[in-house]
């Protein structure tokens, strides 16, 4: 069994067993679903599958819980709240990571989101001090900044990708906060990056062995591999930077650091460099994509839906007063904080989540083997009726204090649940808040007529062809 150190400390730790399944076909009893292959579905039906249909299908045809095998592997879609809970948070310790999150290890190595176990637990607890939310309330004057710097920008009746500028804005709000970098330029550049990767995520899922035919770097992952590089260029020259500095500011790169050995050079020859990278270059695409993705939808329901808008600009009036958001006007700005809530469900981020079985695990009635693949949406989740009438429509006021109250827990989760639970959910909201503050107050946004918006279920729930808006003065 190979092992790995425990955040570069020199600790070892064992990789999850994962039992093999029993022989015995009838030990199971798996949920109603597909009577053929998934694969045979994939040429006959849904050509080609687009895994938010399939897994619509699947809820609206079987219910709560469905089957479907691909190839030999048994797979398994959830769609209720205490199916979700049990797998989780009951449970949780019989799940790892399915194949969908292993594979983005050729981009984010052994990061928070792909690590297990204790290597995973010292990850977080080296983090959790930077999003404290004494700390988070601190970052808040430099995302204002950063929102300003962009709405200064904007010039009245031009068109612009509103999706570019929500990763640009993001990805700076994030280097500045974090990891006491100031990128200006080389955003550009390290998006240009990001995006190339998007684009050939269907592509490095569906590869087989991608892992290793990267080495081989035929065309497509060539694509990915200078891409991945470029990344790392960046990643690397703020390590860098701050080593050589030798500054505490204070930013989840310092605490990083100090994590790490002692810096004399005996100790960083045998510190794994690649080790920080992984945990800077996770944490850093999680923390903008995020946020990124929910203002871009936040402003294309915000267009669609003109009396939310109202009462949105409403509300920035009486509660700012022409001045400039602060993070102590962040729980006086509650519809600022609906609107964001009801994009995250109407079109979550991170649309949805897999888990992959150690040992074989009962479900309610079911009993299913080990490496079975759970998965959940989040996307589909959240436009059940049952939990949210008229699914389809836009309402803030789901999110009133009542609302919330009446709702079941894991029936909305933006940001996971369990022990998983996005570290950075707290930084999130109010650096959406704050941004689509600082922007309504000083512009409308207007679809573009004729732009076509459809989501991309890639890593991320991204705008297939971007959010060509119109910028309005106020």
């Amino acid at each position: 069994m190979s092992e790995r150190k425990l955040c570069g400390m020199g600790t070892a730790v064992r990789q999850p067993e994962v039992q093999e399944p029993s022989r015995e076909p009838r030990d199971y009893r798996f949920p109603p679903g597909f009577q053929r292959n998934l694969i045979w579905y994939a040429l006959r039906k849904f050509r080609p599958v687009n895994p938010i249909v399939l897994f619509q299908h699947l809820a609206q045809t079987y219910g709560d819980i469905a089957h479907y095998k691909i190839g030999h592997h048994h797979i398994v879609f959830l769609n209720h709240p205490e199916y979700i809970r049990e797998v989780l948070v009951v449970q949780n310790d019989n799940f790892i990571k399915e194949r969908t999150v292993q594979r983005s290890k050729m981009l984010l190595g052994e990061g928070m989101i792909t690590a297990e176990g204790a290597e995973h637990r010292c990850q977080r607890q080296t983090a959790q001090p930077a999003f404290h939310r004494q700390r988070v309330v601190e970052y808040g004057s430099i995302m204002v900044e950063e929102a300003c710097r962009n709405r200064d920008s904007w010039r009245a009746g031009e068109q612009r990708d509103i999706a570019a500028d929500m990763m640009h804005l993001t990805l700076n709000v994030v280097a500045r906060t974090l990891f006491a970098t100031d990128l200006r330029q080389e955003v550009y550049e390290l998006a240009a990056a990001i995006n190339r990767i998007m684009g050939l995520y269907n592509f490095l899922v569906m590869l087989p062995a991608a892992e290793w035919l990267v080495h081989l770097r035929p065309p497509g992952l060539a694509a990915f591999v200078r891409a991945r590089n470029r990344i790392d260029a960046v990643v690397y020259r703020m390590i860098d930077a701050h080593r050589r500095s030798g500054l505490d500011r204070g930013s989840l790169l310092d605490l990083m650091l100090a994590a790490s050995p002692a810096n004399d050079e005996a100790s960083r020859e045998s510190f794994p460099r690649q080790s920080l990278r992984d945990q800077v270059i996770t944490i850093f695409l999680a923390g903008y994509e995020t946020v990124a993705n929910a203002l871009s939808w936040t402003w294309y329901l915000l267009s669609q839906n003109p009396d939310s808008e109202l009462r949105l600009h409403d509300e920035l009036e009486r509660v700012l007063q022409s001045r400039l958001p602060t993070t102590e006007d962040v729980p006086r700005l509650r519809y600022a904080e609906k609107v964001m809530a009801e994009s995250l469900r109407l079109y979550p981020p991170a649309w949805a989540m897999g888990r992959y079985a150690r040992n074989d695990f009962a479900l309610g009635d079911f009993f299913l083997p080990a490496r079975t693949t759970v998965l959940i949406s989040q996307f589909v989740t959240h436009r059940d009726p049952r939990y949210f009438p008229d699914p389809l429509r836009f309402n803030p006021d789901r999110f009133s204090a009542e609302g919330k109250a009446r709702r079941a827990k894991f029936t909305y989760f933006p940001f996971g649940a369990g022990v998983r639970q996005c570290i950075g959910e707290s930084f999130a909201w109010i650096e959406g808040v704050l941004i689509l503050a600082t922007l309504a107050q000083k512009w409308k946004l207007r679809l573009v007529p004729g732009h076509r918006v459809e989501p991309q279920p890639l890593i991320t729930l991204r705008p297939k062809y971007g959010m060509r808006m119109l910028v309005e003065p106020r």
